[in-house]
């Protein structure tokens, strides 16, 4: 088998493009369940009791993990160069190296081989090690979905989390200010203020630092009440980058649908390929029935002429309505 050959085979069977076949289904399962078996795994190291038990096996465990984590990811960055996405660009591998997927790739390996040059603790790289959980955003539409939203709505975020920068500062500053001569223990200084602060903005409440004074109850009252609205605003962005994300693949999936529809028909490989992008894109199988069943009727209120002109098929509104395609697709009783 030539070289280029087992490239295409090795792209088709990493990555979740174009027609997928059996192979590639099992080694996806293969890596997802060795990925949550190697957090299971690095969760249970952390036992003593365990660990001594089982030290030998978590070790054979965690060098076969390495091994096929590292071929993995010098197979993906070999055959990148097959993407269409980086086909055009200078250097296609290392723009692949740099991106967020093969960056959580690269980590999942990372700590095991810094091992070999730095003297880490070995918590620390327990730690480091359950990293390779991101591993599953590649496989999970919904992760990549929340990547995505905080990729796009990055700079909405950081001006969010300034503005609850500044509040912290304000507040751990007036509380300093109300509460320092009554508690120096406690407000002796604004950092010291500032797990206060924290609390009391993100509406936690733990308790162990309370204002004494009337004026700073009043005060801690009222950052309260603005920690309520401000700790909704990190999460208010994030839910509306998730809805328009999710407008944005059924509006992606409505016009393939589209396309498919355009000879009024949708055959077999059409079909497939509907599907194909509907798992792609992460949309539950209701979701496309809905908007199969939209296009249909649409697709109802419209006649098709060829124009003398270009010779290509035009779609133009009939007379009837929507109520009246409906009524006519049902059977008449008696």
């Amino acid at each position: 088998m030539q070289l280029s050959q087992i490239q295409q085979n090795a792209f088709r069977i990493l990555e979740r493009s174009g027609r997928r076949h059996r192979l590639s289904r099992i080694v996806e399962i293969c890596l997802i369940l060795l990925i949550a078996a190697n957090v299971v795994a690095i969760t249970l190291e952390t036992v003593d009791s365990i660990h001594q038990k089982y030290a030998h096996a978590f070790r054979v465990f965690e060098w076969l993990s390495i091994m096929i984590f590292s071929v993995e990811y010098l197979l993906r960055a070999w055959a990148c160069v097959l993407n269409p996405k980086y086909r055009g660009r200078k250097y296609p591998r290392l723009f692949y190296l740099f991106t967020p997927l093969a960056l959580i790739d690269l980590l999942a390996i990372l700590p095991f081989f810094l091992g070999f040059f730095f003297a880490l603790d070995l918590r620390v790289l327990r730690v480091l090690r359950l990293l390779r959980i991101f591993k599953l955003a590649r496989y999970s539409s919904a992760m990549t979905m929340l990547f995505e939203v905080f990729r796009e709505e990055a700079s909405t975020f950081i001006a969010s989390f300034f503005i609850l920068s500044v509040l912290l500062t304000l507040a751990a500053s007036g509380a300093y200010l109300v509460e320092h001569m009554a508690q120096p223990d406690k407000f002796g200084s604004i950092p010291q203020a500032m797990w206060w602060a924290v609390v009391t903005l993100t509406t936690v409440g733990y308790g162990d630092v309370t204002p004494v004074t009337a004026v700073g109850k009043m005060f801690g009252a009222m950052i309260a009440v603005i920690g309520v609205c401000m700790a909704a605003l990190p999460a208010g962005i994030l839910a509306s980058g998730l809805a328009e994300q999710l407008r944005e693949k059924r509006l992606k999936m409505r016009n393939e649908f589209r396309h498919a529809l355009i000879d009024g028909t949708v055959d077999a490989n059409e079909q497939q390929k509907l599907e194909e992008l509907r798992k792609k894109l992460g949309l539950s199988r209701r979701i496309m029935a809905a908007i199969q069943e939209e296009h249909r009727n649409d697709a109802e209120l419209l006649q098709w002429v060829q124009c003398p002109h270009c010779g290509h098929d035009h779609a133009l509104p009939t007379n009837r309505t929507r109520t009246q395609s409906k009524s006519s697709a049902q059977p008449k009783s008696g």
